[in-house]
Parts: structure tokens; C-alpha cells; sequence
């Protein structure tokens, strides 16, 4: 490989290295759209601000199963406009635009979130060894050093007629590029594998079982099995949790379970029951 090889596909800049070298895009695609299966495209860019942003000004022209790759992203976002930015070529940062028509009710749409979050966590375990925790509703959290760190996250966008979700994964970060302390990645849990080519190619092929399997089942979180894997994946359940909740509101306490519209439900230190359907989940140390 030459160095611009290695470099192609990608702005060039500090965080350049031959360590990092570009997606394959054309063998992801040979590998990935079969023709029979859900992913109908995958485009591999450079850079650009959001995969998502861009997948929704294309997404009514598109068939689902597109998929955006970039290398690098400078306007990646998170929930509540949080910005994901990270070195170019360190992480994967993808969207995929789904569409689950009639087949699925609307109001069960809402579960493709936590879906994701399932599916890459299995296509993480099976491809890389590493035991990945999520966090409601849309983080992903790994151990580095016994600590839990937050080493990838999921944005699901509404378009007309489906839903884009947005994937990012901090593969090779090292501490010094870290944009928190919080933060991980799977080389610093010591995960087997760091090419995010087949990283890549197995996150994309558990999503697909996933929402097959979701799909067919019309979206019922409890039939497709949904409800309970992402249950016993989740390092929410259990902990005590300070919800902070639209309108400056806060309620703390103790996350129980996740009903069937996949809130998280809290029993307060009053002993009743909230259930938050959007907000932002902070763990706490427990109380003892």
C-alpha cells in the first residue's frame, strides 16, 4: 500500500495514518448487496458534515436499504445536537435509510433505535470479542479498564416515508485523542479485531437479521424478541439513574424494565412508577 493509498478516500490533516487505512468500498459492496438481501447501496465518502443530513436530503429517491459510509464526519451529531467529531478514519460512522411501510405500524417505529443499538452490539460481539452494554436509549458502552465507557452512539431521524439511523463507533481512538475522558474505544477494551472492514460488514449483517426478524413480526418487541435481548443487554436496567426530561425536569431513581413502546420505566424513592420516553439517562452510583 502506497501512502496515497492510504490516505485516499479521506481529508488529510494530524490524525492522517498509514495505521488507518481507507474502506474498501467496492468489496463491502460485493459483500453486502447481494441483490436478495435488505442493503440495496453503499457509498463510501470522504468527508462530510453528517451521513444522516445527507441521506435525508436523498431519501425519498432512494429504495431502503441505502447505505452512507464516511471516513471522516465534521458535523456528526448525537442526540439533544450533541456533536460526534473523531479522527478521520478511526471510528465508523454510517446512516442507513429503512423503510418499513405497512408492515409495521407507525407508532412501533420507535423501537429501530434500540434495535440498532442491539444489532450492533451482536455484530460487535461476534466480529470483534467485545462485550458492548447499552445504555438507554441509544449509547453504546464498552469496559475499558474496568471502567464503563461510552464508545458509540445511534441517531434515528424521521423521513417521509421511513427512518434514518445513524451509526458511530470509535474503533481505534487512543486516550490522547479521546474527545472526553468518558469516552472508549473498542482497541481501548481490547477488542480482537480493529479493521473496520469487517467490523463493518458485521454490524450492517446483524442489523439486517435484526430488523428481518422485527419486521416480521410487525414490529411486536415481544414476539420478535426484541424486548427482551435489549433488556439483558442493558446496562440501564437495574442502576440508579437520574432522568433529565424535556422542560428541565429531572426524576431519579431506579430503571426497572422497558415496556413495550420501549420507555424505560423508574420507580422513584416514593415507590411509584415513571416511564421516560425521551430525556437524557445518567447513571449514578448506587445507594446503599
Amino acid at each position: 500500500m502506497t501512502p496515497s493509498d492510504a490516505s485516499a478516500g479521506a481529508s488529510s490533516g494530524r490524525w492522517s495514518s498509514l495505521d488507518r487505512p481507507p474502506l474498501n468500498a467496492a468489496a463491502l459492496t460485493r459483500a453486502l448487496v447481494t441483490g436478495d438481501g435488505l442493503w440495496t447501496s453503499l457509498e463510501v465518502v470522504g468527508s462530510t458534515g453528517s451521513t444522516n443530513t445527507d441521506l435525508a436530503t436523498r431519501a425519498a429517491r432512494l429504495p431502503e436499504g441505502a447505505v452512507l459510509v464516511a471516513e471522516e464526519q465534521s458535523a456528526g451529531r448525537g442526540r439533544l445536537d450533541r456533536s460526534w467529531v473523531a479522527p478521520a478514519r478511526s471510528g465508523l460512522f454510517f446512516s442507513v435509510l429503512l423503510k418499513p411501510g405497512d408492515a409495521v405500524p407507525q407508532e412501533r417505529w420507535g423501537w429501530l433505535t434500540l434495535l440498532a443499538g442491539v444489532a450492533t452490539a451482536t455484530g460487535l460481539s461476534r466480529a470483534a470479542g467485545v462485550d458492548t452494554a447499552l445504555k438507554w436509549p441509544n449509547d453504546l458502552l464498552v469496559s475499558v479498564d474496568g471502567e464503563e465507557r461510552k464508545t458509540g452512539g445511534i441517531l434515528a431521524e424521521r423521513v417521509e416515508d421511513g427512518v434514518i439511523l445513524g451509526i458511530g463507533l470509535n474503533v481505534s481512538l487512543t486516550e490522547d485523542e479521546l474527545p472526553v475522558p468518558a469516552a472508549g474505544s473498542l482497541m481501548l477494551a481490547k477488542a480482537s479485531v480493529t479493521d473496520r472492514d469487517p467490523l463493518l460488514r458485521a454490524v450492517l449483517r446483524s442489523l439486517e437479521e435484526w430488523y428481518g426478524t422485527w419486521r416480521a413480526a410487525g414490529g411486536d418487541p415481544a414476539t420478535s424478541g426484541l424486548q427482551e435481548t435489549y433488556a439483558a443487554g442493558c446496562a440501564t436496567l437495574g442502576r440508579h439513574v437520574r432522568a433529565e426530561l424535556p422542560g428541565g425536569r429531572t426524576l431519579t431513581g431506579t430503571a426497572e424494565a422497558v415496556d413495550t413502546d420501549g420507555r424505560l420505566v423508574i420507580r422513584t424513592a416514593e415507590g411509584l412508577h415513571e416511564t421516560v420516553g425521551a430525556g437524557d439517562v445518567i447513571h449514578l452510583r448506587s445507594v446503599h
